[in-house]
């Protein structure tokens, strides 16, 4: 651009420079006005304004907003009670702006620190490593009530492990619901930890010393982050989801006998996409290494009657994933880590679920 404007003979037309260059002629023009009139040095808060205040009436406004009557007051409260008192002494802006330069303006009332959640990362390598949990609302034909459904998932094997159909939601259903779980699965002290989100049930003291004293790690997901616990919310899509669901139920014997039939299915016949086509019950008791050897043996027969239809080869089943987490760390953010460096389990002790029907 400076070529064109330092170097252009004067029989060169503008236009065609700036053709050949792919410039823009508008660029060039404002380049060389800027290039001829530069700016001046003189900064504009230097620049004395003929409309501002002056030192004693900025003064004066100090000290009327220093005032007993007005001290504890903001500037929108002083303004508005100044002009009921037939007085202005200036604008509302101009009071914080003067407040701001005296170090003043600010919020001086008791406020409630940032709150920093931790990324809550969990980890699954085999059943009964982690659990995942939730509630969910069943509505009755009766506008306005609705049942609670608790449902608490293995995270590696998404198995149903509990689930309780209520007409309360509460932290004494929800102790006694894990206390249960944890009895019925043979738990052992340490083993096992407890996802779930931040509803009164999970957060409650009663709850959380429960959990304590079952020595179960407690997971909590972030406030308003709905990622932090996905397995539970996928869960109830597919439940709802379901062709048969009937939106709403007649009573509470009507949503149990339902839910029965729908986690029978779950667990036992239905194929999860995100084990493989395995159903939760074959991970979670370990018989996906027989179905898939049965699996293997049926494909292995067809191809070798049909090899020409399958074009890339010989099929193979694949297998559940050989671990399950949540909000993975990427791995190249990780690279250099340890394992236990990539897995952050939260330290606070709690508990788990029970299936109650």
């Amino acid at each position: 651009m400076n070529t064109v404007i330092e170097q252009r003979p004067d029989r060169l037309p503008m236009s065609i420079a700036c053709q050949a260059l792919r410039l823009n002629r508008s660029s060039v023009y404002a380049r060389r006005h800027r290039t001829n009139n530069p700016p001046s040095k003189r900064s504009r808060k230097a620049t004395v304004q003929p409309r501002a205040l002056s030192e004693q009436e900025c003064a004066h406004v100090i000290e009327t907003l220093h005032r007993d009557a007005y001290r504890d007051q903001p500037p929108a409260e002083v303004y508005h009670r100044l002009l009921e008192e037939d007085k202005y002494v200036c604008s509302i802006s101009t009071m914080h702006r003067l407040l701001r330069k005296q170090g003043e303006n600010g919020e001086r009332r008791r406020q409630r620190p940032a709150q920093h959640h931790a990324i809550p990362r969990l980890l699954a390598y085999a059943p009964n490593e982690v659990w995942s949990w939730d509630i969910t609302k069943l509505p009755l034909n009766r506008r306005g009530i609705y049942l609670s459904l608790y449902v608490v998932l293995d995270l590696f094997s998404r198995y149903a492990v509990a689930w309780m159909i209520s007409k309360k939601e509460n932290s004494a259903l929800s102790k006694q619901l894990m206390s249960e779980a944890i009895a019925r699965y043979r738990i052992t002290p340490g083993q096992l930890t407890v996802h779930q989100d931040r509803g009164s049930p999970m957060t409650a003291h009663g709850y959380l010393e429960n959990m304590m004293e079952l020595d179960v790690t407690c997971s909590h997901s972030r406030p308003r982050v709905s990622n932090d616990n996905p397995f539970s919310e996928s869960q109830f899509k597919t439940q709802k989801y379901q062709p048969d669901y009937p939106g709403r139920f007649d009573s509470i014997s009507h949503a149990r006998q339902w839910c029965e039939e729908y986690f029978q299915w779950y667990n036992f016949k239905h194929h999860h996409s995100g084990l493989s086509g395995f159903t939760p019950e074959q991970v979670f008791t370990g018989r996906s290494h027989e179905v898939a050897m049965q699996k293997q043996k049926t494909l292995d027969a067809r191809f070798k009657q049909n090899p020409e239809r399958f074009v890339r080869g010989r099929p193979s089943v694949k297998l559940p994933p050989e671990f399950v987490a949540i909000n993975p760390v990427a791995i190249e953010n990780t690279a250099n880590d340890s394992m236990s460096d990539r897995v952050n389990f939260p330290t606070l002790t709690a508990a788990g679920y029970v299936s109650g029907k």
